[in-house]
């Protein structure tokens, strides 16, 4: 018999965890064949949520692991893969907007021999059209600047195969793009289909203007995903070099042909101009090679991914 991993990375969702410790257990009464052990990875609650866990934990597989502070969700699913035992792996959100009903699916279609299963959102139920049209511009901004071909609506919530975990788990790149680095190292990858619902309890941890999505939210995940797979915004700042090169040759010739004929040399209007549009150029180039040293500098400190404070295993088999 074999078995699959489930890995949730969470913070605060009592509310939503004996729903969907319920539906996970149910779905698995279902598949005769696959035995399957929940793994909720605690970024540093502060509600009710381990309490929940430790009761759900004496009927359930549930193995939890709590980390030592709050390190957002990247770090969390790598703790997940690495303490997980299962022939494959499943990580998804726990706010139940990902269907556990649809595991099944992609249980199948990694007997079918495939490597990675991703989930592609038809649908997105009670997200705003702004929300919706800025991620899908970040999908092609990322895929035209990058060297891989990152899945339009395909978020975190996807089957890993043990080899593909093997190797995710391989890689010394601190803070990883996970969501890119399923699609980077290849084999065979397909997708399901499914329409992702409104979220059942709680509010968002992923609003895209806050402090905290700096950090752990979708402009922390577009920034990685640009800078971990591409080099393209570097080379930006020789573009945009050669066009402020080109627009000063032309001030050049146009401050001298105004001279020689007698004409009126542009005023304070002019400099400013010039000014602003030298500085904009050097500031925009420095902050593209700032974000790249940043990278660098996480890499080179040598930090830890992540920190386990402790991991409370189940005691029943399932």
């Amino acid at each position: 018999m074999k078995k699959v991993s489930i890995i949730f990375s969470f913070r605060n969702e009592e509310k939503n965890i004996p729903e969907l410790v319920k539906k996970i257990n149910q779905v698995f009464d279902s598949l005769s064949n696959w035995k399957y052990e929940s793994i909720f990875v605690n970024d540093d609650s502060t509600d009710s949520s381990e309490k929940i866990l430790l009761e759900l934990q004496k009927k359930y597989p549930i193995k939890i692991i709590n980390m030592s502070r709050k390190f957002g969700p990247g770090p969390c699913v790598l703790a997940g893969f690495d303490n997980c035992s299962g022939d494959c792996a499943i990580y998804m959100d726990s706010d139940l907007q990902d269907p556990p009903e649809i595991i099944p699916e992609l249980i199948k279609k990694y007997e079918e021999g495939y490597d990675v299963v991703h989930t592609k959102r038809t649908k997105r139920v009670g997200e705003s059209k702004l929300k919706l049209f800025i991620t899908r511009l970040a999908y092609k901004i990322i895929n035209r600047l990058s060297d891989i071909s990152l899945p339009t609506d395909m978020g975190d919530f996807k089957l890993l195969s043990k080899r593909v975990l093997d190797q995710i788990k391989k890689q010394k790149e601190f803070n990883p793009y996970i969501r890119g680095m399923s699609v980077w190292v290849g084999f065979n990858q397909t997708f399901v289909k499914y329409v992702r619902k409104e979220r059942a309890y709680g509010e968002t941890k992923q609003h895209l203007f806050s402090s905290e999505s700096l950090h752990y939210g979708p402009i922390s995940q577009f920034i990685r995903g640009v800078t971990s797979y591409s080099l393209a915004p570097l080379y930006s700042g020789i573009i945009l070099g050669a066009l402020a090169f080109i627009f000063s040759i032309v001030l050049i010739i146009y401050s001298l042909y105004a001279k020689f004929n007698g004409l009126a040399v542009a005023g304070s209007t002019s400099v400013i101009i010039t000014v602003s549009f030298f500085s904009g150029i050097i500031l925009v180039t420095m902050g593209i090679i700032g974000i790249y040293l940043a990278r660098i500098y996480e890499q080179t400190r040598g930090r830890d991914k992540y920190i386990i404070k402790e991991i409370k295993n189940y005691k029943n088999t399932n």
